[in-house]
């Protein structure tokens, strides 16, 4: 049952997607010839509005194919006035930037949600001490919460985090211990840990790690708003940061997954609650639209290079150009997806 869950997911975030493409396509007068969720054999069509809306045999994705644009062909092109080519090219952009851009949308509703609910945050307790650190010479010790530092308040253990990280000089703390308040006060010391993506970092630090205890957060409605904000604009940086580490080599190739490990993922996640499962969906919608804004030419963002060539340049690149950039932005992005689904299978072996 959640993994025809994690598909209903999955398709739900693939329409989304075309669905901002095909209504900014309307907008403009553009005739919309078929609105598709996956690729291959049609497995059930219906006609409205002008448009065949179908769904196709491999659930990998989905498409818009309006008048006078192809993938598969990009020389067919058409000069009628409701064709995607009789447009002017910012009118294009608008277009390709819509998809993108109703991902990142639906992502925010589905953070919004979870706000409502009342969110986790890890709490600014403390779990465990490194030995001759700024913490243990201070005196912190293993269950301290802290309450603020500097006279400012913290309430989350990512506050605490930052507010280290950024900090110069000597901190003062506020501490609850066992029901009683004191203050302490330490330097941070600049020492070598790991980020996200494993690489060596310089990080000012005080040697202490959280002890995994969380609350519930109660927003207002202003608070509501900055949260699903929040959240959008973090991870959607976290996932060009993720992209531009692949691209460097710094992620290796074996971290790549596939549409195995997003079913996978979101299946797991529907057994954890509603909660789980919106906040994987919100990370899935906002990891398809940044995906789709990169400058591959089969993918929007290299649709959308070549609309801002011609803007500058004043004049289109030539059909034979096109072609083969998009030929070879389909044998790339077909490699990566078969990347992926081979590191998904080896996952699935092991």
């Amino acid at each position: 049952m959640s993994w025809l869950v994690a598909l209903l997911v999955l398709s739900a975030l693939i329409f989304f997607h075309e669905l901002g493409h095909y209504s900014a396509a309307r907008f403009f007068g553009v005739y919309v010839e078929v609105f598709s969720i996956g690729f291959g054999k049609k497995l059930f069509s219906f006609q409205w509005i002008g448009t065949q809306w179908q769904i196709s045999a491999i659930p990998l994705g989905g498409y818009v194919k309006m008048k006078g644009q192809d993938d598969s062909d990009p020389t067919a092109i058409s000069s009628d006035s409701d064709s995607y080519t009789a447009k002017k090219p910012w009118q294009r952009i608008i277009i390709l930037l819509a998809g993108p851009l109703a991902n990142f949308a639906l992502a925010w509703v589905f953070f919004y949600a979870i706000a409502l609910g009342g969110p986790q945050a890890l709490s600014p307790v403390i779990g465990k001490i490194v030995t001759e650190s700024p913490a243990h010479q201070a005196g912190l010790q293993n269950g301290d919460k802290i309450l603020s530092i500097n006279g400012k308040s913290i309430t989350a253990w990512d506050k605490l985090s930052e507010a280290i990280k950024t900090s110069e000089g000597a901190l003062t703390l506020a501490v609850d211990r066992n029901g009683t308040q004191s203050f302490i006060t330490l330097t941070p010391r600049i020492s070598e840990t790991t980020n996200l993506f494993k690489e060596k970092i310089q990080q000012r630090m005080v040697g202490i790690a959280p002890a995994g205890v969380t609350h519930t957060l109660n927003l207002s409605f202003a608070e509501t708003i900055t949260y699903a904000s929040k959240q959008t604009y973090e991870t959607s940086f976290l996932i060009f940061q993720s992209v531009q580490k692949l691209l460097t080599g710094v992620v290796p190739a074996k971290e790549v997954g596939g549409v195995v490990s997003i079913v996978q993922i979101t299946a797991d996640a529907t057994a954890y609650g509603w909660m789980s499962l919106l906040f994987f969906s919100a990370l899935i919608s906002v990891n398809l639209g940044v995906l789709n804004l990169l400058p591959i030419p089969a993918l929007d963002g290299g649709h959308i290079m070549f609309n801002l060539y011609e803007m500058i340049r004043r004049k289109a690149p030539s059909e034979e150009v096109i072609y083969r950039l998009t030929v070879g932005g389909w044998i790339l992005l077909l490699g990566l997806m078969s990347l992926g689904l081979y590191n998904d299978i080896t996952r699935l072996i092991q």
